[in-house]
């Protein structure tokens, strides 16, 4: 029975709730990124072979999820003078706090700290992110905020037509000299530590005149005015003990962690990438798309300002191949005749997403799986991942998939010439509502690392999808699975998955809800 007390509990909330606003911006200090940079270790490091590369861009390319953490600390410890870092996800967890800890021995060093964090995507603790705000050298601020800090569920829910727009983008940048693009948020599961799931992923080191440019649309985002600085949503600063508490904890979690056989190993390859010069890039032109955050105000139908208007005007016409790389793959009609357009000019057209078995949101697969059969019509090779690598042996030897895998990667290869990494999926949250960033490649050495190690491997690691007559003269898709030892069967149903997780998906396909997946 719904009590006088629970209504008028109930009442308050949405009281409070519905008062909530947030802060003014007036006091806020914009900051830009620091030029003149070519003096610290990292400019002195990258000079020689940029040199040798003029008007070009390096790529090094983190498809190994442990060499993509330790390509993250190898920026923060080398860092002299700034540390930018932008993310959408950034977890408590064991890779969260060995990434934060270096970050925090970098501000020690006087190193300027600029963390830009999306605040549903991160859901971190606000007390935690103000304390580390505390010190003198580090800067913390949330992407369009939940204005409710207290009941922030609630204000989610008050506030969904805004704060449904969210900042995707993943960047790292030190020095203004070098920097991380990708997929990858910061996470167990994206770093190859969780033992619940890994997910297969692919980011790209850069140096040379591109990153300024990165530099630059993190400053965009940075002041735009839908960030806000952490102790502005808190009414307060932190003081020094709350830092030095805050600081405590994580030291004494590292030094707990010492002997964790996955930080021996990160620890053993930092050395070595330390000691070494053997890092390989390839080097070519370097063109950087990324969406205004001003994307978050407008309309999902208004394209200015879209990493995707940017990416049509480069007028990409692949003649032999085309790879697409697509967690969440919902194409819609527009993607379809696109990718179809292709195929009758005779482009191979390869796409590789998650099965529902490996996906880890089942909406984007009841959205993607309407366009399955016309993408197969098409001519489109499809792929799907399986959530589970059967051979174990090959693991490490292709670049997405692993014990418990699912994908995340969002990867474009045209022609084995030209390759997009960045934070981009093709559906129509990442192209309509949420803003993204991407590095598009001209060069022919990364997009075949990438053709040339995945493709092989497809069968092995992925379920091909095929169209099959049915005896009342239509078609059906069929999964062919192909084991390890070569073994080919061809599966009628959705592989791996129950009747009830079929049914859900089911139920959600029938709901209105493909713009917002």
């Amino acid at each position: 029975m719904i009590t006088l007390r629970s209504l008028l509990a109930a009442f308050a909330v949405a009281l409070l709730t519905s008062c909530a606003s947030l802060p003014p911006q007036t006091d806020r200090v914009q900051t830009h990124a620091l030029s003149g940079t070519q003096n610290t270790r990292l400019g002195i490091a990258f000079a020689p072979q940029e040199k040798q590369h003029p008007d070009e861009s390096a790529f090094h390319l983190l498809p190994d999820a442990v060499n993509a953490l330790v390509a993250r600390l190898v920026l923060a410890e080398a860092a002299d003078r700034t540390l930018d870092l932008q993310y959408y996800i950034w977890h408590d967890d064991l890779t969260g706090r060995e990434l934060a800890a270096a970050v925090m021995r970098a501000a020690d060093r006087g190193v300027r700290v600029r963390i830009l964090l999306d605040d549903l995507g991160t859901n971190a603790d606000d007390k935690l992110l103000l304390a580390l705000d505390a010190h003198p050298n580090v800067q913390i601020r949330l992407f369009n905020p939940v204005a409710n800090r207290t009941f922030k569920k609630l204000g989610m829910a008050a506030e969904f037509l805004r704060v449904n727009r969210r900042m995707h983008n993943k960047s790292m940048i030190a020095d203004n000299q070098g920097a991380i693009l990708g997929g990858r948020n910061i996470g167990d599961e994206y770093f190859g530590a969780s033992t619940d799931v890994a997910f297969g992923d692919l980011d790209v080191l850069v140096h040379g005149p591109v990153v300024p440019e990165v530099s630059q649309a993190f400053d965009l985002f940075w002041n735009s005015a839908a960030s806000y600085p952490i102790d502005a949503l808190m009414g307060r600063k932190a003081d020094a003990a709350a830092l030095a508490d805050a600081r405590s904890k994580l030291d004494a979690y590292v030094v707990s962690e010492e002997n964790n056989p996955y930080v021996v190993n990160a620890r053993e390859r930092l050395t070595h990438v330390i000691h070494s010069q053997d890092a390989v890039f390839s080097w070519g032109k370097a063109t950087l798309l990324y969406d205004d955050p001003a994307k978050i105000t407008r309309s999902p139908g208004d394209s200015e300002g879209h990493l995707m208007t940017q990416f049509k005007a480069l007028d990409l016409q692949p003649t032999q191949q085309m790879l697409v790389v697509s967690p969440y793959f919902v194409p819609g009609k527009a993607g379809v005749a696109w990718l179809s357009g292709l195929t009758q000019k005779h482009v191979r057209v390869t796409v590789l997403t998650n099965s529902l078995a490996a996906t880890d949101v089942a909406a984007v697969h009841a959205g993607y799986q309407r366009y399955r059969k016309a993408l197969l019509e098409a001519g489109v090779h499809l792929y799907e991942l399986k959530p589970v690598a059967e051979d174990k042996t090959e693991e490490k030897k292709h670049l997405f998939g692993s014990s418990k895998a699912s994908l995340h990667a969002k990867t474009y290869v045209f022609d084995r010439d030209s390759i997009f990494i960045g934070s981009m999926n093709l559906d129509p949250r990442s192209v309509e509502l949420n803003t993204e960033i991407g590095v598009f490649c001209e060069s022919a050495a990364a997009a075949a690392q990438v053709v040339d190690t995945l493709e092989p491997s497809l069968d092995r690691i992925a379920w091909r999808l095929e169209l099959r007559p049915n005896l009342n003269g239509t078609n059906s898709i069929v999964w062919i699975d192909t084991a390890p030892d070569g073994t080919v069967k061809v599966l009628d149903r959705e592989p791996d998955v129950s009747v009830l997780r079929k049914t859900g998906v089911w139920l959600l396909g029938i709901l209105p809800i493909e713009s917002q997946l």
